[in-house]
């Protein structure tokens, strides 16, 4: 036992905070995650690379079996999400640090805040790479591409505007919510899109979008989640 070892155990009794921890005493916030620890978290996963590599990995999964099945079915259709799907407010969520602010100006940017209305119709947000692959592969395979967004009509023109300055040439359909009360849930409003396009005669063999909430409710063969920490859409 060295010196400090001994001194101690000779302490023991008067204590030796150099050592021996102090109990904790307060409200333990089990199971829960610390917001800022998330907070920095999510940044380091974004700008460490691992974000637009995972993007990568399961848009070139969707690829693969979209070129495998294309050719299996009459009317083949592609699905997508368009929001951290197709296009990337990444400039927009780290302007608001994570926030939502649904109205206001955004003509600050890089500072925030900047309102998503504002920013969705800049038309601006930028290309995800994986996702524009596997819409030119799905083009070429003959496969219909539908986006199916949350966005409201009015923002019909900024959106298509956005996408093609983005490189999306060609869709088959751009679905937006019409004017009204909004629905539970995302999924309540494009699964029955989806079942739409079902209708007009199309397979959707596949079906891509970074909420559970993009994919629920059936319509589809195959669904694929991208990865997407930074918000959740309901």
């Amino acid at each position: 036992m060295g010196l400090w070892g001994a001194a101690c155990v000779v302490a023991l009794l008067g204590g030796c905070s150099g050592a021996v921890p102090a109990p904790v005493d307060g409200a333990a916030s089990r199971g829960l995650v610390n917001v800022g620890d998330a907070r920095t978290a999510a940044m380091r996963y974004h700008d460490s690379g691992a974000y637009d590599r995972d993007l990568v990995r399961v848009a070139e999964a969707a690829r693969r079996w979209v070129e495998d099945r294309a050719g299996q079915v009459a009317h083949p259709a592609l699905v997508l999400d368009i929001d951290e799907t197709s296009l990337s407010n990444w400039p927009v969520m780290k302007a608001d640090d994570f926030a939502y602010f649904r109205t206001g100006a955004c003509d600050s940017l890089p500072a925030g805040p900047c309102g998503y209305l504002a920013w969705e119709n800049l038309a601006e947000a930028a290309v995800l790479p994986g996702t524009l692959a596997l819409v030119n592969a799905a083009q070429r395979h003959g496969v219909a591409v539908f986006f199916v967004t949350g966005r409201g009509e009015a923002e019909r023109a900024a959106t298509a505007d956005n996408l093609t300055h983005a490189g999306y040439r060609g869709w088959a359909g751009l679905y937006l919510r019409a004017p009204g009360p909004a629905t539970p849930s995302a999924a309540d409003y494009k699964a029955p899109v989806r079942a739409a396009i079902e209708g007009r005669g199309y397979t959707i063999i596949a079906n891509m979008g970074d909420q559970p909430s993009d994919l629920a409710g059936g319509h589809a063969e195959r669904t694929f989640l991208l990865p997407n920490p930074f918000y959740r859409i309901n």
